[in-house]
């Protein structure tokens, strides 16, 4: 009978190390992703290379344990955990069940409790146990049978620590690494040790020695020093301290081993979490795929002539892409619907047909379709303009619920209880098995996608109805697909000549900086190997080490920018790495997406993919291109009019969401600040810092109001301002206490939505979008808080999205009336950037602004700052 291996994963732990460990990241819905991703990787990586028979994870029940009994201070001290990690837990607990491992609490014990009990049990089995934590604690359970992998930098860098690990390291027994935490202490639990013991002292007595134990009992034939005298004064503590430093191995645990068998995760439960996590890295990199359902029968036929008789006045059409890339991508097959039948019609067959080309053009004609702007932007290249949609599945169903997610049928389908289609993977493939199936799979495929749309319509626009949100989709997202769609078809003109000069001016200066990082450094070295930097960094320039990695010294960006008044050489190599990403990332990266027939980059528009409602870009993505380094806002040189003569006009609204907030709060002090046209950022710093003088507020004073400012919008914690700041936390909450305390409005604002949405399971925009908290009454803490902030922050996030929705198809509208060749190009965060005759710039200094300004009345004015030039750089 083959071995059985059990895996035990410390989650607590592990789940703070890769918090700390990655960057901030959120999910479409604002949830805060970080710690899951890591824990999410960690736990693939192991299961890979591992393959264990049972496995189980434990976390701590709570603050209290029986080893306050003892010591009532036992972790005292601790931070409160951050909020942006509490909102995480749930989620990680609901991947774990996805994965269909076994997972455990007990009520006054420990993970390193449950784990040293569930370790020895199996270890008497004769089993090979395998822990897994970031906490060295649980070293002290190493044995011939149980390894302890311990965590260090990030999540999957691991170091095994079996018991001639420990010798080698230590110089100890796994026993006696409980008797070193007796001596030294340890900081992170409250520990106390013996003041002034350290881990080279500990060692040395407890080679000479072997326990906290045998050291005490000799301790009256050591010679005398101060270190006798410590030992002497804190021997209780000693004793105490080693107690609370031992796991408990016979913890009143209720799980088996039996119990603990792993079999694999559930598939398709993991991949919703990985869907509802937004973790598509993860989904791509997989082998799982969706499975194929039970489908009823329908009345399919292929046709190979488009008569009159088939084009009613209303039906249902899907045009099927090969992917999502639909400015490059080819239609693979198309259907039409009454409900009654399917038409499914080649696209040779298609294209040849005047009669369906009219029909599509004919605005008189109905058209229920999936994705009216795809479906817009493809047809456009066959110079067929589409007309007469009527209804769009993929917006209708997003403003019903912004949290479904994805835009398969199938996925959009099911959310309203229709389950006669099959999921793209089921038909297509998936990753490098992505195939087209024969033409009469095909066309049972895409016929029941039109079949799907034309059941859904009356399902959904009643949806719509009762909940008063048919004019939000109705008159703002569904002409604004095709506005979107028409802006995607235009693009904007991209000279590559001077992206080809940017990258070329970016590596000489790279050459420059690595010359001079050379020359201080005293020698030539890849500066973009991690190693190679940190020998010359720590070894050579005898820099301060503050963090260590498995192949050396730590050379990420937190590490550097510490380290800057050290040494001169620290801030070039920073510059360096922006200057080099810059380079890879923007310039080389942006020249791949040029297409080569018209020079121009054509983004899509994300229009139902955020839970605020706001508009993403992508391929390529022009809202994350980074100003705030001049090198980066240059790129934007490169963004040029396509005709001689015009120019580039550029239009933003100022603090768009700050103002949505005074609105919604009417705090009398920030409703008077904007009335007065003041410095929103000034005014509030002189209130936080008790300034009264504007002219009294610091630089520093008013990037730490802004940060306030912002944040407060975002409902920041104070872990994350003291992020944003490099502040500590306390200074931080102060900050935030001080702010709520001058605008008093704010406060109650927050207070009643929030009472609102526990009320009503959701919150609104001012044109009555939704987003939907199911977890705002949750009884779990951390589930609640998360839908607590976000209730604060969606209705403003949310409005300030709709505010520049209705002011594009406003100004589509009045650039028609108007009579301007000017064309809508791009929507970035808040701004909007048109191209224009240089003739028409006088009209639209007038007009833009005007349009902007008065999309929406609020009881602060709304303010734009626009401005135009050569380029889009010249234009802000």
């Amino acid at each position: 009978m083959a071995k059985e291996k059990l895996l035990l994963l410390d989650g607590n732990s592990l789940a703070y190390r890769a918090f700390f460990a990655l960057p901030p990241l959120t999910n479409d819905s604002g949830i805060h992703t970080n710690a899951t991703y890591g824990f999410t990787t960690m736990l693939q990586k192991i299961l890979e290379e591992e393959r264990p028979t049972q496995m189980l994870v434990a976390f701590d029940a709570g603050k209290t344990t029986f080893r306050h009994e003892s010591y009532g201070e036992y972790k005292g001290g601790r931070q409160k955990t951050p909020p942006e990690l509490s909102e995480q837990f749930p989620y990680i607990r609901k991947l774990i069940d996805a994965y269909n491992i076994k997972r455990y609490e007990l009520d006054l014990y420990e993970a390193d409790d449950i784990i040293g009990t569930l370790a020895k049990q199996a270890e008497a089995n004769e089993s090979e146990v395998i822990i897994v934590s970031g906490d060295k604690d649980l070293t002290q359970l190493a044995t011939d049978n149980v390894t302890v992998y311990i965590t260090r930098k990030g999540i999957t860098d691991i170091e095994k620590y079996t018991p001639a690990h420990i010798e080698d390291k230590y110089g100890l027994t796994p026993a006696q690494i409980i008797d070193m935490k007796g001596l030294m202490g340890d900081a992170s639990d409250n520990i106390p040790g013996v003041p002034g013991v350290g881990e080279k002292t500990a060692i040395k007595l407890l080679k000479e020695y072997g326990s906290v134990e045998a050291l005490y009992e000799a301790i009256g034939g050591m010679k005398a020093s101060k270190m006798k005298e410590k030992l002497v004064a804190n021997e209780e503590s000693a004793h105490l301290s080693k107690k609370l430093a031992t796991i408990f191995t016979e913890a009143p645990i209720e799980v088996t081993l039996d119990e603990l068998a792993y079999a694999g995760p559930n598939e398709d439960a993991l991949l919703t979490v990985w869907q509802e996590l937004g973790f598509k890295s993860l989904i791509e990199k997989s082998d799982m795929q969706s499975t194929a359902q039970e489908q009823e029968e329908i009345q399919l036929n292929i046709v190979n002539d488009i008569t009159a008789a088939m084009l009613k006045d209303t039906l249902a059409l899907h045009v099927e892409l090969e992917n999502e890339h639909y400015h490059s991508c080819a239609m693979l097959g198309i259907a039409i619907t009454d409900g009654v039948d399917a038409k499914y019609i080649p696209v040779d067959v298609a294209l040849k047909s005047d009669a369906f080309k009219a029909w599509l053009e004919d605005e008189t004609k109905k058209k229920y379709i999936v994705d009216s702007k795809a479906t817009q932007a493809i047809l456009a290249r066959y110079d067929i303009k589409l007309a007469g949609v009527a209804f769009d599945l993929l917006l209708a169903s997003y403003i019903v619920n912004p949290a479904i997610s994805g835009d398969d049928v199938a996925t959009l389908a099911k959310e309203f209880g229709y389950t006669n289609v099959q999921p793209n993977e089921v038909i297509y493939g998936k990753g490098a098995k992505w195939t087209v199936p024969e033409e009469d799979v095909l066309a049972d495929h895409v016929s029941r996608k039109a079949i799907a749309v034309w059941h859904l319509q009356p399902v959904v626009e009643k949806k719509l109805q009762d909940n008063e949100q048919y004019d939000l989709y109705h008159d703002l997202e569904l002409p604004l697909a095709e506005i979107l769609g028409a802006m995607e078809i235009a693009g904007i003109s991209v000279n590559v000549e001077t992206l080809k000069q940017m990258g070329q001016a970016l590596l000489e200066k790279l050459s420059v900086i690595e010359q001079t990082i050379y020359e201080l450094a005293g020698e030539e070295f890849n500066i973009n190997s991690p190693k190679q930097l940190g020998v010359i960094l720590f070894d050579k320039l005898g820099l301060p080490v503050l963090k260590k990695t498995k192949t050396g010294y730590s050379t990420a960006a937190d590490v550097l920018e510490k380290l800057q008044s050290e040494h001169d050489v620290v801030k070039h190599i920073l510059d360096y790495r922006q200057l080099a990403k810059l380079q890879s990332t923007y310039i080389e990266g942006l020249t791949k997406e040029v297409h080569a027939e018209d020079s121009k980059v054509h983004t899509r528009f994300q229009q139902a993919l955020t839970a605020t409602g706001r508009l993403s870009s992508t391929d390529p993505n022009l809202q994350n291109i980074p100003i705030r380094l001049e090198e980066g806002r240059k790129i934007r040189q490169a963004f040029v009019p396509s005709k001689e003569g015009w120019v580039l006009f550029a239009a933003d609204y100022s603090q768009i969401e700050l103002r949505v907030l005074a609105h919604m709060c009417q705090d009398p002090v920030l409703v008077e600040a904007f009335k007065e046209g003041m410095d929103i950022h000034t005014r509030t710093a002189m209130d936080v810092f008790g300034v009264a003088n504007p002219d009294e507020v610091t630089a520093n004073m008013r990037r730490t109001a802004k940060a306030v400012n912002f944040g407060i919008i975002y409902g920041i914690s104070d872990y994350g301002l003291s992020q944003n700041l490099d502040i500590p936390r306390k200074k931080a909450a102060e900050f935030i206490a001080s702010y709520l305390q001058s605008f008093p409005g704010v406060q109650g604002y927050m207070e009643n939505i929030v009472a609102d949405a526990k009320r009503e399971g959701f919150v609104t925009t001012i044109l009555n979008r939704r987003r939907y908290l199911p977890e705002i009454n949750s009884s779990n803490f951390n589930l609640r808080s998360f839908a607590e902030r976000t209730a604060m922050n969606a209705p403003i996030q949310g409005s300030a999205a709709d505010i520049i929705k209705k002011a594009m198809i406003d100004m589509d509208a009045r650039l028609q009336k108007e009579g301007l060749q000017a064309k809508l190009l791009l929507q970035v965060h808040d701004e909007l950037i048109f191209e224009a005759p240089v003739e028409e710039i006088e009209i639209l200094e007038r007009i833009v602004p005007e349009v902007m300004e008065s999309a929406i009345e609020l009881t602060v004015p709304l303010k734009v700052d626009y401005s135009h030039g050569h380029s889009w750089y010249d234009a802000k």
